[in-house]
């Protein structure tokens, strides 16, 4: 799942948004990082675990070209966040605008983010990545961007040409796939171990 996703998965969890985007971001130790951010961390880690041991995601990474296969995980994060804002009113009661802003404010204000993301947040806000995830020149240009922030671009090369050749099948995956997920991100967001509550002492 890729940005916008494990927002929405925290907002159904009832969880904190921010703290669960800062999975991607917050390396080693749960126990390393601020309090305030451990139970969306750990949130975070569980729903990428289910989501790369799934064998729909598993069948899904098999069918694509051997010219991005390396980084299909990365390309079928971004595809789905891209179907998630597509086919947003059949998951959340808010619009995607309205959610988005409130993201945005979330990630402005809340404090001791890990450093890279610190650093990429002005651009996700002044950019409005989460709605431009709705229509296919968003995900390309989602796409684009990622591969200027890793050290290998060239693997990227023939990725949005690959991704709009499973488009459908990507759609298929994410639909089946992706309400399983709200369920256990609502199922785990109650199982979060003791310590990593936001009122467990540190």
């Amino acid at each position: 799942m890729n940005f916008l996703a494990h927002l929405h998965l925290a907002d159904i969890s009832d969880t904190h948004l921010v703290a669960n985007l800062c999975g991607d971001f917050a390396k080693g130790k749960i126990e390393d990082h601020p309090q305030h951010l451990q139970q969306g961390i750990w949130l975070h880690r569980q729903i990428d675990q289910i989501t790369d041991s799934h064998e729909i995601i598993i069948d899904l990474l098999k069918q694509f070209p051997k010219t991005s296969r390396r980084v299909a995980p990365i390309l079928i994060d971004l595809a789905f966040d891209h179907y998630l804002a597509f086919y947003w009113e059949e998951y959340h009661h808010q619009s995607l605008a309205v959610f988005s802003q409130k993201a945005y404010k979330e990630l402005s204000t809340t404090a001791q983010l890990p450093l890279t993301l610190q650093a990429i947040a002005p651009k996700i806000i002044q950019q409005d990545w989460l709605t431009s995830y709705q229509t296919k020149q968003g995900l390309n240009q989602a796409i684009k961007g990622v591969s200027k922030r890793l050290s290998k671009p060239e693997l990227f090369d023939h990725a949005i040409r690959d991704v709009d050749k499973l488009y459908v099948e990507i759609e298929i995956a994410f639909r089946t796939f992706y309400p399983q997920l709200m369920a256990y991100s609502r199922i785990y967001s109650r199982k979060t171990p003791e310590q990593y509550l936001p009122n467990a002492l540190g």
